[in-house]
């Protein structure tokens, strides 16, 4: 008999939401999927995934069928779950959310949320429409804008007025621990980002210089929360409504997973949202 019990870390977005991060601690996975991994995606156990599956559905009190997954592939394509979606054959919900980065729901009950490590989850919850919607940010999803995609989508779909939405920015990867490439840094310049704020250029040593003169070099940092925090501000949404965790995944790798220190092959926190 499995005694573990998910620790999730909840935030106090709304009386009407349910909004948490998964953490490391409760499931049963193992090595660096250990223990709290639901993603059946990044090389865990299918046995492990719904055991931890069916573990948090009961800490949340609602069926593991209603935990919606999508299989994202750092795109900016988004899905809304209805009420039927529940009823639907695996394999079709599978097909449905698949390329999918971004998830959102009028629907009670139904639990839609991604999965990250290190990249950024964002939730947005419309308190007036009872709408809400989990967005995966990466680098390459901040900087092809999903969350203003994802907040125009809402407002269509759900009349959803921006300046009325509450926010979450989850757990990912902080300033200091986002070095990126020249490259990385001239996508977010061409995509018109406000560079003097959300990059830095720092230097640090080359342990592995032959040449004295290349013992240092220079790096862009990129500052991935501020970047979904300005999308969120620049659409109308209040920096008050915003909880920013702050928690860097790269820094606490023991309780959140985190791609670049762990590898890859390594479990995925889930960042979910549910409508009471």
């Amino acid at each position: 008999m499995n005694n573990a019990q998910p620790v999730l870390n909840y935030y106090n977005l709304s009386d009407d939401v349910k909004a948490f991060s998964t953490t490391r601690h409760g499931g049963v996975s193992e090595g660096n999927y250990a223990s709290l991994n639901i993603n059946e995606y990044c090389g865990d156990s299918k046995a492990n995934t719904d055991a931890n599956r069916l573990l948090l559905a009961n800490e949340l009190g609602i069926d593991a069928n209603h935990i919606i997954m999508p299989h994202q592939t750092h795109g900016v394509e988004s899905r809304i779950i209805g009420e039927e979606f529940a009823t639907l054959p695996d394999g079709v919900k599978k097909m449905l959310l698949e390329g999918v980065d971004a998830v959102m729901t009028n629907i009670p009950g139904m639990c839609i949320g991604v999965s990250t490590a290190d990249c950024i989850p964002v939730l947005l919850y419309d308190e007036e429409h009872h709408a809400a919607a989990a967005i995966h940010a990466g680098w390459r999803g901040t900087q092809a804008r999903i969350v203003h995609k994802a907040v125009q989508e809402m407002r269509m779909a759900y009349q959803t007025d921006p300046t009325k939405l509450k926010a979450v920015i989850g757990p990912g990867i902080s300033l200091d621990n986002f070095e990126v490439g020249d490259e990385v840094y001239a996508a977010f310049e061409q995509a018109a980002f406000d560079m003097s704020t959300i990059a830095e250029e720092r230097i640090k040593r080359n342990p592995n210089a032959d040449d004295p003169a290349k013992a240092f070099e220079r790096k862009w940092h990129i500052n991935l929360p501020l970047a979904n925090i300005q999308m969120l501000t620049h659409n109308g949404v209040d920096e008050a409504n915003i909880i920013n965790t702050g928690i860097c995944t790269f820094d606490n790798a023991d309780n959140y997973f985190s791609a670049r220190r762990l590898g890859i092959e390594s479990g995925r926190i889930y960042t979910g949202i549910i409508i009471r």
